[in-house]
């Protein structure tokens, strides 16, 4: 599925692909058109538009330290099982928070849409903003989607029944931001916050939602605490990462009777192997208590966490999930990805169990459209499932 991306991010159910052609860019190209010969000028013929196509493509990835704001938009045809054919748009820009400054991670920031024929449709904005000196960092993400989707009920025991399959649109309008300042080495801490509405339409089946209200309203406030060594956020190739977040959505902030409150752990780590290649491998563990909308409950699948399953289909108040990766670079800007990987849903993390593990696997390809900027095509592979996805920037 076509998703901002990302991300990430955050436990990253959440982000974005795009795949397909070049449409515009923000460099420039200077081209001779006069050619001085003694008195004489002579007209030296201009590059086709094809020609110029490929001129890009071959700059896209270069460094340009001259520009503080290297801003590219991409777009085209992509695929998926979920949501078939369709056209994706992404405006993606990296730039640094101080001229000159060579330390100091790059920030990024995302404009993204999408349109399917399954009658999809995303626009949404992303990014990571780092200060200078790497001193704070905002990360924000904002979108509306349109998804004609499918729901199995609530638990591993509905979700592995085929015969649940329900249809119904999903309209998502969704905020998520985290606002962190370094305390210590690598070490980051703030507040965060969360709302979220999404409304369940032309439902199928609604007797899957055990009564249950088809429309929820989320709103909830929290703290993320970040160990991050990571090289760079959007390809990274060595350190750490490890996030825990807490995020409370009591009732006096507007959330009636879906009271509840969910920790989030995410471990991730970055290791080279060979010339070349990297192995990144990513832990998460989710557990959401109290009175929990269904459109809240914990999930995987998508184009990040269990590539290849269908989002949404096995979800409960608990889930963890692990994800082995070896990145392999190729030939100039071309690479590959292997990885294998597990997860569970449950009631509760003490209800998990060995016997209930989902395996996942796949092989991708990656092409470097800017620098630390891939675009990537998966392939995953379920229980029982399989999906193509189309993205931009690695799964975690």
């Amino acid at each position: 599925m076509l998703f901002a991306a990302a991300p990430p991010a955050f436990g990253q159910e959440t982000v974005t692909s795009y795949g397909g052609a070049l449409l515009a860019d923000t460099c420039s190209t200077s081209v001779n058109d006069l050619a001085l010969t003694g008195d004489s000028v002579k007209n030296v013929k201009k590059p086709s538009v094809i020609q110029r196509v490929l001129d890009y493509f071959a700059r896209s990835n270069e460094e340009k330290p001259h520009k503080r704001f290297d801003f590219s938009i991409l777009g085209g045809p992509h695929y998926s099982s979920d949501v078939k054919l369709g056209l994706g748009l992404v405006a993606a820009g990296l730039y640094r928070t101080a001229p000159g400054d060579t330390v100091t991670p790059v920030s990024n920031v995302s404009l993204y849409g999408d349109v399917a024929t399954s009658g999809f449709a995303m626009v949404g904005i992303r990014g990571n903003h780092i200060f200078r000196n790497d001193r704070r960092r905002i990360d924000y993400d904002l979108y509306f989607s349109s998804f004609p989707t499918k729901f199995w009920g609530i638990g591993y025991d509905n979700g592995v029944k085929g015969s649940n399959e329900t249809d119904y649109k999903e309209l998502t309008v969704d905020f998520t931001a985290n606002f962190t300042w370094q305390v210590l080495p690598n070490l980051y801490v703030g507040p965060s916050a969360q709302v979220s509405y999404v409304d369940a339409r032309n439902v199928e089946n609604p007797l899957m939602w055990q009564g249950g209200p088809l429309r929820t309203t989320t709103i909830g406030l929290g703290s993320v605490l970040r160990y991050d060594t990571r090289d760079n956020l959007t390809a990274t190739t060595r350190g750490w990462m490890l996030q825990a977040e807490q995020r409370f959505c009591p009732r006096f902030l507007g959330n009636g009777n879906n009271a509840f409150s969910f920790t989030r752990l995410t471990a991730s780590t970055y290791v080279p192997v060979w010339r070349g290649c990297t192995l990144a491998l990513q832990a998460r563990a989710v557990y959401n208590y109290g009175n929990v909308p269904w459109s809240m409950m914990s999930t995987f699948g998508g184009n990040s966490t269990m590539r290849g399953y269908y989002k949404g289909r096995y979800r409960d108040k608990a889930e963890a999930d692990l994800t082995v990766e070896f990145r392999q670079h190729l030939w100039h800007r071309i690479g590959m990805v292997v990885w294998g990987g597990v997860a569970t849903v449950a009631p509760s993390p003490g209800s998990m169990r060995l016997s209930r593990l989902l395996p996942n696997c796949g092989i991708g390809y990656r092409w470097e459209f800017k620098r630390l900027t891939n675009i990537r095509v998966d392939y995953g592979i379920g229980r029982g499932c399989s999906s193509f996805i189309f993205s931009i920037n690695e799964a975690f």
